[in-house]
């Protein structure tokens, strides 16, 4: 018997939806009796994680973060993920909240990424509570962002995903500052990045954060 998965989603929601297509897919299945029960909660109404944390002048998201995490245990979820790197800031806090576990896709993220320099295609707030830094610098690794000028290539190809708004301009964009880092592979670290896969061109290898939360959700649901 399978455990249920509580998804904490809507950040954004086409990433949620690519969370849950991708467990389908991750899923050994002959029939519909075979696939994983999953409760989702796709809020889009969640505060901006960028107003709160690079702006500082948005609402704090972690109220109703903790209220989504509790609503999906009352449901029955026996443990939790959130398809979305940065609002893993709170996750310590929403964990405080719940008597379910919650996997942490940003630890078991960096155990799969390759090399000692990291490249970060991650959104800036990843960049600036450090969730991915402090982590890799404990294993004598560095994650390596973008300069300014191409971060904000980076986000504006986040936001095109958002918006559902995606051109050739964009994916050229992302792919040139990709190609800038001077790394030994890169951390498809925004799940808006996920649904577009990873950047054209590149020759070195990536890890994308959304694909080992599904590795890891779809191992715990069915052990």
């Amino acid at each position: 018997m399978s455990r249920t998965v509580g998804v904490i989603g809507g950040m954004g929601p086409e990433a949620t939806v690519d969370f849950l297509r991708r467990i389908v897919a991750a899923t050994p299945a002959r029939d519909d009796a075979d696939h994983i029960r999953v409760l989702v909660d796709n809020n889009p109404k969640i505060p901006s994680r960028i107003a709160a944390l690079i702006d500082g002048t948005g609402a704090d998201p972690l109220p109703v973060l903790i209220e989504m995490a509790r609503g999906l245990e009352r449901q029955g979820a026996d443990f939790l993920t959130i398809p979305c790197n940065t609002a893993h800031y709170y996750l310590p806090r929403i964990a405080q909240a719940v008597s379910i576990p919650i996997l942490d896709m940003i630890a078991l993220t960096i155990a799969k990424a390759q090399g000692k320099r990291v490249g970060m295609l991650a959104s800036p707030a990843v960049r600036k509570v450090g969730l991915y830094t402090a982590r890799l610098a404990a294993d004598g690794r560095t994650a390596v962002f973008p300069d300014a000028q191409d971060q904000a290539k980076v986000i504006d190809v986040i936001c095109a995903v958002k918006a559902n708004a995606l051109t050739q301009r964009h994916r050229g964009d992302y792919a040139e500052a990709a190609a800038a880092l001077d790394v030994d592979g890169y951390l498809l670290a925004c799940t808006e990045l996920s649904v577009i896969g990873p950047p054209a061109g590149i020759t070195k290898p990536y890890v994308d954060a959304l694909d080992v939360l599904v590795e890891e959700t779809v191992k715990l649901a069915l052990s």
